[in-house]
């Protein structure tokens, strides 16, 4: 599949799963602005629809029909959306797919009560699947919906809690713990596993197609870090050097602490525990602390520079990409031929191409 092919398809299974959206939130004028536009926002922000694309690939590729999965492709992308409105105010991010962050265009409260609905809004379309697939599937869709709200408020609790710690000495391990939980299960691992399911493909199989999907997301996430400090600002959408000015955890700064000269991991660390606004938990000289400067900023970016940490982590993605097309082969025999399967096959070498 060239990348032409594949952005194609990933845009038709966005409009589909838009339009599924669309018929999910309620089309009520007198709460619409309050809530349910708003709830149509980010969804309607230009965005990859990879989530989506995967679970539709993954049950035509095993012979699914698609008015199988598209009910439950729209759930993940609710999903998706409402935590991304939560994980922007939890790191006081500013920009989300070349706009303002929810909560800084209508405020915090607001903010979580659209994600907070969007989450409640997924519930019934997965009880439809009654209808649709059976209740045997069904049930295993929603379990494994249930299995992946866990595993992701588990990794967002492990990364909020080393902010909390001001926790630096951590390990390439430790980051990739954190992925798998926070990014992998609902952005990979169960979007494949709903498709398979949706199919009725055989629970062991299911399981080595799951193992592919791991492995490619933990590939996706190192390279969105590194696209965070090494992307186009036009074509990333989000803010580049977010990561440093938010002092999150990534594959890339790790490295760079652990390999820096004994000064310069002190002065990082010193910076990294300033705080990135002066109104994020109110006034700096209420907390007794400044917020960062773009200079300090720089020092950091200089830093990784200094210790390769960007060629570091390209590395370890290229790995895991490895590692998931060595687990795809293994489920290759009994996917059926044709652009379904491509498009899974070609995510593998997109994931370490693509410049959003």
């Amino acid at each position: 599949m060239t990348p032409a092919e594949l952005h194609l398809y990933l845009d038709e299974c966005r409009e589909l799963v838009t339009a599924e959206i669309r018929r999910i939130i309620p089309a009520d004028p007198r709460r619409g602005a309050a809530l349910y536009d708003l709830m149509l926002d980010y969804p309607l922000r230009e965005a990859k629809g990879l989530r989506p694309a995967l679970c539709i690939a993954a049950c035509r590729a095993l012979g699914g029909k698609l008015e199988a999965v598209l009910r439950s492709a729209a759930v993940l992308e609710l999903y998706h959306n409402a935590f991304l409105i939560h994980d922007d105010i939890e790191d006081e991010s500013l920009l989300r797919r070349g706009g303002p962050t929810l909560h800084r265009a209508y405020g915090v409260p607001v903010a979580v009560n659209v994600g907070d609905a969007m989450l409640a809004l997924s519930l019934q379309p997965l009880l439809d699947n009654i209808e649709t697939l059976g209740l045997g599937p069904a049930l295993r869709i929603l379990q494994a919906v249930a299995r992946m709200t866990r595993e992701s408020v588990e990794g967002q609790a492990l990364e909020l809690d080393w902010v909390r710690r001001a926790a630096w000495d951590l390990a390439d391990e430790d980051y990739v713990t954190m992925v798998e939980q926070k990014t992998c299960w609902y952005s990979f691992i169960t979007p494949v596993a709903i498709g398979a399911i949706a199919a009725r493909l055989d629970p062991g199989r299911i399981d080595a197609l799951t193992s592919f999907a791991r492995r490619l997301g933990v590939a996706f996430q190192i390279q969105d870090d590194i696209l965070n400090l090494a992307g186009d600002v036009d074509e990333y959408g989000k803010e580049i050097g977010g990561d440093l000015w938010e002092g999150k955890r990534t594959l890339i700064l790790l490295h760079a602490l652990r390999h820096a000269a004994p000064e310069d991991r002190a002065e990082a660390i010193r910076i990294l525990a300033l705080s990135r606004h002066e109104s994020a938990h109110g006034s700096a000289s209420e907390a007794g602390t400044r917020v960062k400067t773009p200079d300090e900023v720089r020092f950091l970016r200089a830093l990784v520079d200094r210790t390769g940490s960007i060629d570091h982590a390209r590395a370890v993605a290229s790995a895991w990409a490895g590692e998931a097309q060595r687990a795809f082969d293994g489920c290759a025999a009994w996917l059926l031929p044709g652009v379904h399967r491509d498009l899974l096959q070609s995510l593998i070498q997109y994931v370490l191409e693509r410049v959003r």
